[in-house]
């Protein structure tokens, strides 16, 4: 009962927030990931959901924060040649400036994402607690608060804890969401 009242008063506020020039909103979607660096691995085909956050400044300029949920990681051979995946589920915090290229309709964005391992591939190798990356893409403003995104991270810290291995995250995100 407690998350039920919770849930509604996080949503009376967004539609409050909406009217001061703060946009909250949900989003989802698919996630193109792999390993970059010493590891030679394929790619895995995951999902990222979570809550978006859009700070309006000026017309064509805002702030976007979000928290997501990602899984993330790639398939390689391990030392038998048998191919295992390796899943790694982070909450994600992407901080972005979004310069508006047409205004109110298309965006570009950039900045930090900033994530917490929740759940590692423990078989595969040990792997560090949290993920810096840079992200850039874009984004639609289709109608009436929906959008579409497309976006890459590219990790810049090591995701194994082992410093003789050089493995990164790369991760290409398509979502579509909601603004209230």
């Amino acid at each position: 009962m407690k998350k039920f009242l919770f849930l509604i008063a996080a949503l009376a506020g967004g539609f409050a927030m909406n009217a001061q020039g703060i946009d909250l909103g949900i989003k989802a979607g698919a996630n193109f990931a792999n390993f970059q660096g010493d590891i030679d691995s394929d790619g895995i085909t995951s999902f990222h959901a979570g809550l978006a956050l859009e700070l309006n400044l000026v017309p064509m300029f805002s702030v976007q924060a979000e928290g997501l949920f990602s899984s993330q990681g790639a398939k390689y051979d391990n030392a038998f040649g048998a191919a295992e995946d390796i899943n790694l589920d982070y909450i994600s915090v992407p901080v972005l400036a979004k310069f508006y290229v047409v205004p109110g309709k298309l965006s570009l964005m950039a900045g930090p994402q900033f994530s917490f391992l929740v759940n590692d591939a423990k078989d595969a190798f040990e792997t560090k607690s949290f993920d810096l990356a840079a992200s850039g893409g874009v984004e639609l403003k289709i109608i009436m608060g929906l959008f579409a995104q497309a976006r890459y991270n590219i990790g810049l810290t090591n995701v194994s804890d082992n410093s003789d291995v050089d493995v990164k995250n790369g991760v290409f995100q398509l979502s579509v969401g909601y603004y209230f």
